[in-house]
């Protein structure tokens, strides 16, 4: 068996992280965590959690470091997590989060950071476009002729367009990114442990990049 990896995706919203992780997830055998999926599945639970979490992410902000450090460091303390690793997709997203999880992964340390670097103006027409279902979370592209109502081809639940999706809100997310998320390139470069992939292009191109990133890194582990 392929061995597993530890290792974080950052990169700009809509960079395609999410849809490389589970891909990426099934070829190294270890769990994708997404804590866009794990907020999302609070706010449809109607935890407390999430009714804290929906108002936030309607706005375009950021949630809070406290509780997202909380949701990954139990996430990583799962048995699946722990033996063969896992690709943390959304975490960490500002160099307080980066610094925690250092502290949470001390015995057991990342490989590798993957930054997937799209064009702004690119992720824009992406994340504009984009529908999801409301159930599984599956990522869909509009082109506007699609029927209505919408139904998801893996579970056929409702393909929405999220209310955080809006051109407005998007452009919020991603002045964020800069400001908060831009600098951890420099904090996991400092540390020798950032690598830059290209997401531009097929899913499968990006795919191959990445193993081929992944796999470099592996035989050659202090280049950053």
């Amino acid at each position: 068996m392929i061995p597993g990896v530890r290792m974080v995706v950052v990169g700009r919203q809509g960079a395609g992280k999410g849809t490389q992780c589970v891909r990426l997830s099934r070829h190294y055998v270890v769990p994708h965590i997404s804590t866009g999926d794990m907020l999302r599945a609070a706010v449809k639970e109607g935890t407390e959690l999430g009714h804290r979490a929906d108002s936030i992410m309607k706005a375009g902000s950021l949630v809070p470091d406290d509780v997202m450090i909380g949701i990954v460091e139990f996430r990583l303390g799962r048995p699946d997590a722990m033996t063969r690793g896992y690709l943390l997709d959304g975490f960490p997203r500002t160099a307080a989060q980066a610094e925690a999880l250092d502290d949470i992964t001390a015995k057991h340390p990342l490989d590798l950071v993957i930054d997937l670097d799209v064009p702004r103006e690119m992720v824009l027409e992406r994340l504009s476009s984009r529908r999801v279902c409301r159930d599984c979370g599956t990522n869909y592209h509009s082109t506007g002729t699609e029927r209505r109502p919408w139904i998801c081809d893996v579970c056929s639940g409702d393909v929405i367009h999220r209310e955080d999706d809006t051109e407005e809100a998007i452009n919020r997310r991603l002045d964020g990114y800069e400001t908060q998320t831009r600098p951890l390139i420099d904090f996991y470069a400092t540390q020798g442990l950032l690598v830059r992939v290209s997401g531009v292009g097929s899913p499968d191109d990006v795919l191959i990049r990445l193993i081929s990133a992944i796999e470099s890194r592996r035989r050659s582990p202090l280049v950053g």
